[in-house]
């Protein structure tokens, strides 16, 4: 990029002098800045392994989006998008700006998210860390070298960690600090360490832009296709198998975390994987285990100082140990990011009750029912400030953090795309079966694959069912490769008086949950759901 340009876009932030800038380097040069600053150490497998520090999670409490005549009416304000007025913003823009002008260097990224070029957002990252450079540049698209040359930003993230927020001060919740500003198209992240606050703040963006500007429906799931061009989408929250179901060696990877569905089909927002690594093995997920290597970052995950060996069971720092890595580092996946319309959607949720099947058909008003309810567990670590348990939750539309624009904006998107394209959807449990969380047991990756595969496959089109009397979910009476007893929760519990209780609490909360939707849907949507306990 020509010098003068470079510099202009900097002054959209405020900056007028500032120290060396490393614009667009390659990721052996940040990976070897990163080992110079001290921001990391190389693994034995290459990649750059580097600690987020206090912070191991998104941090929620601390998100905002600036409410301006922009989005004051647009914006679904609340518990999950909270109001930050400009005149504050703008206070706490230039103070960040000021830190990062007097650091002696920081990093540039120019990238952008959406593999449609008619829905592409240039972004362009300014980093304090090189690892967190190396991470935006893995994560999102990259242009290439010539477009480059005339590259563009349209909007602009600010990591730096090092400058903390003063909450008496500056009106934030603590020392750390998100904020999203539509007018300014700027996105400022500050005392927090963890990567993934980058990418997730432009997911959220374009949960706003792309249904408002070009009615697109963005979608927080990761998808594949297979060799008739069957694309399947999975739809679910962090520790749900997002990433381990859709990282499948017969079927090539479009993406794994979030991707727009069009009039034309659908398309990968990023050019990266961003997967937890809690346990992972090279016999359970392979190809997320050999994607780990140079060029690669791994975050918060144990490595031996001596040996450097990485320990994937290590959970010192967090559950929520993560690598970040290109998507042409899976050796199947599709590059250029784009497909046909799904032939199947697929909803994840963790049950840590243990309580729903682990395969059932949906009707397209539980469809929409389940997908407003975005039923899951939180694994601890995934958000700052969690317990040490698992412990339920409910995240509309499978992505609550993450959408600025009212639910059923996303839910009524989903149900039209589903009619208009035959698309059928299950609900797959990766959760806890014969128990609740601590009890039973997390139910075998192997038999969910089965189930994941019969689906796509269209191997239980037409096929038997039977109706769960609590949740009302069709569930197949027989799966190819999948033991029929696991297919009845009730029947793997050892108690089945408890079993019941649990079912019906589960029920319960559904039913609670979902009153805060009921006059926003229509009266066959809100009879989907669970029976009254």
């Amino acid at each position: 990029m020509d010098v003068a340009v470079r510099k202009l876009t900097l002054e959209r932030l405020g900056l007028v002098h500032y120290g060396a800038v490393h614009e667009n380097l390659p990721p052996a040069r940040l990976v070897e800045a990163a080992v110079r600053r001290r921001e990391g150490m190389i693994a034995e497998n290459g990649a750059l392994v580097a600690k987020t520090g206090k912070r191991t999670g998104r941090s929620p409490k601390d998100r905002f989006i600036v409410e301006d005549d922009f989005t004051c009416d647009k914006v679904a304000w609340g518990a999950v998008n909270k109001p930050f007025s400009t005149q504050a913003f703008e206070s706490i823009l230039e103070k960040a700006t000021d830190y990062l002008g007097n650091l002696e260097e920081f990093y540039v990224v120019d990238a952008y998210a959406g593999a449609d070029p008619r829905y592409r957002l240039n972004v362009q990252v300014a980093a304090e860390y090189a690892w967190h450079a190396l991470f935006a540049r893995q994560l999102f698209r990259r242009p290439g070298r010539e477009e480059l040359q005339d590259f563009e930003p349209e909007w602009t993230v600010l990591s730096v960690p090092g400058f903390l927020a003063e909450p008496e001060e500056d009106g934030t919740g603590s020392e750390t600090f998100v904020c999203m500003d539509f007018s300014r198209k700027v996105v400022l992240i500050c005392g927090t360490g963890y990567a993934g606050e980058i990418k997730k703040s432009i997911f959220s963006v374009l949960n706003f832009v792309l249904p408002t500007e070009h009615q697109v429906f963005p979608m927080h799931c990761s998808a594949n296709v297979g060799e008739r061009d069957d694309v399947a989408c999975f739809f679910g929250l962090s520790g749900t198998g997002k990433t381990t179901l859709s990282a499948d060696q017969e079927r090539r990877l479009i993406g794994d975390d979030e991707h727009g569905w069009s009039d034309e089909g659908i398309f990968n927002f990023e050019g990266g994987c961003y997967a937890k690594t809690i346990n992972l093995s090279a016999e359970k997920e392979p190809q997320i285990y050999s994607a780990i290597r140079f060029g690669a970052v791994l975050e918060n995950v144990g490595v031996e100082r001596q040996s450097r060996e990485v320990d994937y069971e290590d959970r010192l720092l967090t559950e929520n140990t993560r690598a970040a890595y290109p998507l042409e580092y899976i050796e199947n996946s599709v590059p250029e990011g784009r497909c046909g319309h799904p032939e199947a959607v697929l909803f994840l949720t963790a049950d840590a009750f243990g309580v729903l099947p682990p395969i059932s058909a949906l009707t397209p008003e539980q469809a929409a029912y389940y997908f407003l309810s975005g039923y899951t567990a939180k694994l601890a670590g995934t958000e700052a400030d969690m317990e040490n348990e698992v412990e339920a939750t409910f995240s509309t539309c499978f992505g609550a953090p993450f959408l600025p624009l009212p639910a059923t904006t996303y839910s009524t998107m989903l149900s039209e795309k589903l009619k208009e394209h035959g698309t059928r959807c299950y609900l797959i449990n990766t959760g806890w079966s014969g128990g609740p969380y601590g009890v039973g047991s997390r139910i075998d990756i192997t038999e969910t694959r089965a189930m994941v595969r019969a689906v796509i496959e269209g191997k239980l089109d037409g096929a038997g069912t039977r109706e769960d009397p609590i949740f009302g979910l069709h569930v197949p009476l027989e799966v190819p490769g999948v033991p029929t007893k696991v297919l009845d929760p009730r029947g793997t519990w050892d108690d089945k008086i408890a079993y019941d209780e649990h079912a019906k609490r589960l029920a319960g909360l559904f039913i609670e949950n979902f009153e805060k939707f009921e006059a926003e849907v229509d009266e066959e949507v809100k009879k989907a759901g669970p029976a009254s306990p």
